[in-house]
């Protein structure tokens, strides 16, 4: 293969990883709630938080562009309390309010209602926010996490695009894919895990948590790949396959179906 093309498959492995890395944060449940509203002849402006660390409050607040008009926050925990608590907005142009912090994994819905003499609004307008609160994650952790996965998947790709070539270098991409991926999602996953919500593992088989799910789902492929590699006549069609089975459990937006506490189990204030 010529040097050009290698730059080429590297150019492409890396698009693809961005691409998909991008996707699946911005479509995942915590994604901050970004969106503005014409009101009182203003264009306002907001973003939600819909993750935050559970060493503090959460502060909101609101840019109103100008004074005359008032707020409230409204919140509830979630999955558990019927009616909302309400908390009045204190400031002039800026208004704000604090959200309670919760234990790991705690989650509170919520919503913003803005009023002048004339007319009420809702922030968002048609539903609620969901917030979970999570523990501080040591960056000696977070750090390597974050780059290890994001060369799991970049490496994940070139692999498979050596599928399609000759020859291709089939056992050096598979294998550091497998060693990157077990390095990023089953050691220091599960150390973020237990940091940021005090279990290691919450996917099968205790729990649901999609991430961890895909993570052990991606991981099967590439080591059926691997094994496939001098059974197979066609290895590079399981190679193929690998990567594309890691392309599509990675569309799924991070956190999905995430650790969640269940407040009926805590006699603590909360």
């Amino acid at each position: 293969m010529t040097k050009s093309k290698k730059l080429l498959f590297w150019i492409i492995a890396f698009l693809i990883t961005v691409s998909s890395a991008v996707y699946q944060r911005m479509t995942g449940p915590t994604y901050p709630y970004k969106n503005k509203i014409e009101f009182a002849g203003r264009t306002i402006e907001y973003k939600l938080l819909r993750s935050h660390s559970s060493s503090s409050d959460y502060r909101i607040s609101i840019d109103t562009k100008g004074g005359g008009i008032t707020g409230a926050l409204f919140w509830r925990r979630y999955k558990f309390d019927k009616e909302y608590n309400k908390v009045e907005m204190t400031g002039d142009s800026i208004l704000t309010a604090y959200l309670p912090k919760q234990p790991p994994a705690g989650k509170l819905e919520y919503y913003i209602a803005l009023h002048n003499k004339n007319e009420s609004i809702y922030l968002p307008p048609d539903k609620t926010v969901v917030i979970r609160f999570k523990g501080d994650v040591p960056a000696s952790i977070l750090i390597p996490h974050v780059i290890i996965m994001f060369t799991a998947m970049l490496f994940g790709a070139r692999a498979g695009m050596e599928g399609f070539v000759k020859n291709g270098n089939l056992k050096f991409y598979t294998l550091t894919t497998i060693i990157l991926l077990f390095a990023g999602g089953f050691i220091l996953g599960p150390l973020m895990q237990y940091y940021a919500f005090g279990e290691f593992w919450t996917g099968f088989p205790f729990g649901y948590d999609l991430t961890d799910n895909k993570t052990l789902v991606a991981m099967f492929g590439w080591i059926i790949a691997y094994l496939k590699l001098k059974k197979s006549p066609r290895p590079e069609r399981w190679v193929i396959g690998a990567a594309l089975l890691m392309f599509i459990v990675y569309l799924i937006p991070h956190s999905a179906l995430g650790s969640e506490l269940d407040y009926s189990k805590l006699n603590d204030g909360y």
